[in-house]
């Protein structure tokens, strides 16, 4: 727990951009919700994907709706970057922590990409 503390309170200062915790899902989700945490896992630092984007990468392209249910179920946001998914429209849709604490996540990840 003390290295996610650690790397949470890195992350939000813009230190982090790959988690390196162990992450045991095993015991968490069914077979799809894990495809598809594994799926947002593989979005990089401070870029975003539709979920069309994600369903489209797990071979299920009609599944865009099952999508965001994963992404609610999503037990470790942050470090399984469910944050990252946007709608079709580019616009910010759904989030578990609310839409302004999605937007300041994106802002910090574009800040520290594109700061001097």
């Amino acid at each position: 727990m003390d290295q996610a503390e650690e790397e949470l309170t890195a992350y939000l200062r813009g230190d982090l951009r790959d988690w390196s915790i162990s992450i045991d899902l095993n015991d968490s989700g069914t077979a799809f919700q894990k495809q598809v945490w594994q799926a947002l896992r593989s979005i990089p630092y401070g870029e975003t994907r539709t979920y069309k984007d994600i369903a489209v990468r797990i071979k299920r392209p009609n599944a865009v709706r099952a999508i965001g249910q994963a992404n609610h179920h999503n037990p470790l946001p942050g470090v399984i970057p469910c944050h990252r998914v946007i709608g079709q429209s580019g616009k910010l849709v759904g989030y578990g922590g609310g839409l302004p604490l999605k937007q300041q996540l994106l802002e910090l990840e574009a800040r520290v990409l594109y700061s001097p």
